[in-house]
């Protein structure tokens, strides 16, 4: 299972959780986020996937943001459709972001199926992700696509139990974010840790 940590930015941070041996790292690039990152930290990992996560930008600025930070990945927050995702290119994967409430929000994902490497689904909530709520992730069983999903919203260092209980054949990995934050973009490393030692048991 990949285990993603979206919402990085200070260097020390970033450093500290890259030691954790997670697979996927993720910088904000929507400048209406907490966690926004303006500028290029001092130090970015080298041991995990950089991934980019933009809320309906350009094209020009999402190229730009890949080749100057090295993204390995491209995640799409905002309303950006099949077409935009297929006009950026397949230089590096991309997961298109979906906002879950009911059975019904399913429904569009049919239309990326193919265009997208990876699903991301996340609480549908006011803010664009970071929300710290989860979703009934009962509703992903309705989810017959063949696109695999990493699972979002709300997921905290007590949810070890739920994520191994949960069973879908496309599931990839887990996107941890707001909740094992001390504050905005700066996570905390004692229960990152303790998180993942429980989560890696017996897998």
């Amino acid at each position: 299972m990949i285990i993603k940590v979206c919402g990085m930015r200070e260097p020390e941070n970033i450093r500290a959780v890259e030691q954790l041996s997670i697979q996927w790292m993720g910088f904000i690039f929507w400048p209406q986020s907490s966690r926004y990152v303006k500028e290029r930290p001092a130090y970015l990992p080298t041991k995990c996937k950089r991934v980019g996560v933009f809320v309906d930008a350009t094209i020009t600025d999402i190229r730009t943001s890949v080749e100057e930070y090295g993204l390995d990945c491209i995640q799409l927050h905002g309303h950006e459709s099949p077409a935009f995702i297929q006009s950026i290119g397949h230089d590096v994967p991309i997961i298109k972001a979906f906002s879950i409430a009911t059975t019904a929000d399913l429904t569009l994902t049919t239309s990326y199926e193919g265009v997208a490497d990876y699903f991301l689904f996340d609480t549908k909530a006011k803010l664009v992700g970071g929300n710290g709520t989860k979703f009934d992730w009962s509703v992903l069983q309705a989810y017959h696509g063949t696109t695999p999903f990493f699972l979002s919203g709300g997921i905290g260092p007590d949810d070890v139990k739920h994520i191994r209980q949960f069973h879908h054949p496309q599931l990839a990995g887990i996107d941890l974010n707001s909740r094992f934050e001390t504050s905005p973009a700066l996570k905390n490393i004692t229960k990152l840790k303790h998180f993942i030692y429980e989560l890696q048991q017996n897998q």
